[in-house]
């Protein structure tokens, strides 16, 4: 399955809205080259009364509804759209990550089809699945440290078209 064209349509939304966000999770991972797969998109945001208006907007362009799963002092807005199954998660925080201003900070911007998404450094996807400690986020560890391993490399060339902030 490729997530490109669903990748290009939410990044094109939150350009539209002007929210500040953050691409993190395994479709991040995929997109610095680990061999990793994902049905849903997450995203690092400011949980601010301006940027749940952006959400909402973001929303009404998707043709979905902004949901917010029932866990107690829950943090993370679901974005959902029923025709097709995208899931879209806005989270405000982030198991072992302090600070947004820090991952943007450390984060790239990555073009795909020429819309450009603010994607969160492997080390920070690393130490947020490790914090996180699921199953399954264990289960991509590996195959993460060792694509920072070679992507960190003097003779490894980045994939896609990369510029800093």
């Amino acid at each position: 399955m490729d997530a490109t064209p669903a990748l290009v349509e939410v990044g094109r939304a939150l350009q539209s809205a002007k929210l500040d966000a953050v691409l993190i999770g395994n479709a991040a991972a995929a997109l610095q080259g680990a061999p990793v797969t994902t049905v849903d998109f997450d995203f690092f945001f400011r949980d601010t009364a301006r940027n749940l208006a952006k959400l909402r907007t973001i929303a009404r362009t998707l043709k979905a509804v902004v949901l917010r799963p029932y866990y107690p002092a829950s943090d993370l807005y679901r974005v959902v759209r029923d025709d097709d199954g995208l899931q879209v998660d806005f989270m405000a925080t982030i198991h072992g990550l302090r600070s947004f201003d820090g991952v943007r900070d450390r984060a790239s911007i990555i073009e795909i089809e020429g819309i450009p998404l603010r994607v969160a450094s492997l080390p920070d996807i690393i130490r947020s699945k490790k914090a996180a400690g699921r199953p399954r986020d264990r289960a991509v560890l590996n195959v993460l440290e060792k694509t920072l391993e070679e992507t960190s490399g003097p003779t490894n060339a980045p994939r896609g078209r990369r510029a800093r902030k």
